[in-house]
Formats: C-alpha cells, sequence, structure tokens
C-alpha cells in the first residue's frame, strides 16, 4: 500500500530540513503540531549517522508529506542534547502534537524504518501498512476481547502468508502472553526474523513480555503503598509500588508514580525511573492518553 495520505507528494526540500537550538521550537515543536516530525540527531564524525541518516531520509520522502524530518547535529546542540538526555547517537524522536510519541537508537535497515514511519503515521491518525492489515487489525479485536488463543491462530495463519509480517509476530507474542505462556511468548519473539526484530511492533511485544514477567514477583500494593506513605523518600519502595500497581492493571497510576520517582532522583538506580517509563510506553499504543500524558510530564521535567 502506498503510504501517501492523498495530499499528494510534497517536494523534498519541504520535508527534510537542518535545524539547530535556537530553532527546534519553531522546526520540531510547534511544526509537529500539524504533521509528525521525525528528528534524527547525528554528528560528522558519526560512522552509523552516515548510514541512518540517507536511509532515513529515503522514507521520509517515500511517506510523500504524511511525515517530515529534522536533521540536528548534536555538536552544535549540545545543550538541546543534554536537555533531551541524548547519550548516543544516531538517535531518532518522532514528535507529534508538541511531544515525542516513539523513537529509537542506533542504525537499523530500511525495512525496520519504514516499519518505524509507518508507526508514527498511523499514532498520527494516517494510513500505513499492506495487504494483511485487515486480517491483523481482526486479530487484535479477537485479542482485545479475550479470545487470545483464536488471536494466537491467526496472527501465525498470518505469518504463513507473511513469515516478516512484524505486526502479526508481536500480535502473537502478546496473545501468548495473554494466555500466561510467557516462555512461549518469549520463544516466538526470540525466533523473529533477524530483519524485522527491531520493529517497533516487536519492540512493544518485548517490553509487555518484561512487565509480565516483572508482574509475576510484584509485591502487595497495600504494603508497599503504606511503605511510600510512611517515607516518601523510600524510592525502591515506591518503585516497586509503581510495579505492582502495574501488574493490577493500575497502569496511568503506576505512571504517576514512576514520574513521582523521577522528580525526586531523576539519578536513582541508574535512572532506573526513566527506564520503567519508557518499557511502559513502549508497551502501549502510541496515541494512548496515559501514553500521551505521560510523555508529556516526563517531558517538561527533562525540559525544566
Amino acid at each position: 500500500m502506498d503510504i501517501l495520505s492523498g495530499n499528494g507528494a510534497a517536494p523534498a526540500a519541504d520535508l527534510i530540513k537542518d535545524s539547530s537550538e535556537a530553532n527546534f521550537m519553531a522546526d520540531v515543536i510547534e511544526a509537529s503540531k500539524e504533521v509528525p516530525i521525525i528528528v534524527d540527531f547525528w554528528a560528522p564524525w558519526c560512522g552509523p549517522c552516515k548510514t541512518l541518516g540517507p536511509l532515513l531520509e529515503e522514507a521520509v520522502k517515500a511517506a510523500g508529506g504524511a511525515v517530515k524530518m529534522v536533521k540536528v547535529n548534536v555538536d552544535e546542540a549540545q545543550m538541546l542534547a543534554g536537555q533531551l538526555q541524548i547519550q548516543s547517537i544516531p538517535t531518532v524522536y518522532a514528535f507529534f502534537q508538541g511531544q515525542p510519541v516513539d523513537g529509537f537508537q542506533g542504525a537499523l535497515p530500511g525495512s525496520e524504518i519504514k516499519a518505524f514511519i509507518d508507526r508514527v503515521i498511523q499514532a498520527a491518525g494516517g494510513e500505513a501498512g499492506g495487504g494483511l492489515d485487515e486480517a491483523v487489525a481482526a486479530a487484535e479485536e479477537m485479542l482485545d476481547q479475550g479470545a487470545a488463543a483464536d488471536a494466537a491462530q491467526t496472527f501465525a495463519a498470518i505469518l504463513g502468508e507473511d513469515p516478516n509480517h512484524a505486526g502479526a509476530y508481536g500480535g502473537l507474542v502478546r496473545a501468548h502472553i495473554a494466555t500466561g505462556d510467557l516462555d512461549q511468548a518469549e520463544a516466538v519473539l526470540n525466533g523473529a526474523p533477524a530483519e524485522i526484530s527491531h520493529a517497533p511492533e516487536l519492540e512493544a511485544a518485548h517490553a509487555q513480555l518484561e512487565l509480565a514477567r516483572q508482574a509475576a514477583d510484584a509485591g502487595p500494593v497495600a504494603e508497599l503503598t503504606a511503605a511510600v506513605e510512611a517515607d516518601p523518600n523510600n524510592h525502591q519502595a515506591r518503585f516497586d509500588l509503581a510495579t505492582a500497581l502495574h501488574a493490577k492493571g493500575d497502569v496511568e497510576e503506576a505512571v504517576a508514580q514512576l514520574l513521582e520517582l523521577f522528580r525526586r532522583d531523576r539519578e536513582w538506580n541508574d535512572g532506573a525511573a526513566k527506564a520503567q517509563l519508557f518499557t511502559i510506553f513502549e508497551a502501549l499504543k502510541p496515541n494512548d492518553p496515559v501514553v500521551l500524558n505521560g510523555r508529556r510530564k516526563l517531558s517538561s521535567m527533562i525540559f525544566a
């Protein structure tokens, strides 16, 4: 399926531009209120950046205006890189409605970059994907309705047609998670073809599997809540409380506890609060209100 959203192809010069610290708000934050902006943080000395950059530009051009791209040289924007806590390059963030909605680090092959672009377009309400998307959507609906076994069979059938369908692979992993068969979910995840192993759908499934394993060891919510109330600076108890809340299905409150932990001590346990937040965000759909609100609050703390 063509990714074009019906507006016709935009000139390449309008799709890709260089930006700076001074122009970041206008080029990215403000511009992303109209169309998703892919931001490529790079440096002239970075070898992988030279590989990723052209592939990313090609994918953005192929999207025909559904997304735009901004390139930021971190050597010339060190303060901005510090605010965003960019610790390695290349790093790519996607912004929509002024907030980061997705991202990755390191050079990826073209197929995974396309999957990333598709995910960003879908998060913004656009259309992307292939001919088996209707079958995937049907399987997802089965999964949402609790028919995990039926969903697994449908996802497996889709993979019989297209062994590299990242959406079906991710769905199959999540179906096994839903039935409680975490070992099988991990086996499916580990057996994914190399070319899609880092696709957003599989990254999301990996995050869900990680959270499911944490849930098995989660402590009692009442005891952990009492511990936090008795000592608000007991960071381990607050982190454990967030894990227990997520295990009980209270994702929004789990995110709230992690945000509070990040506010109190962002460096605690090697930045565990931020890492756990990203795991939760990755496990959810990019346009989930919990993700959008959580990312907005986290960004406001980082930029503060």
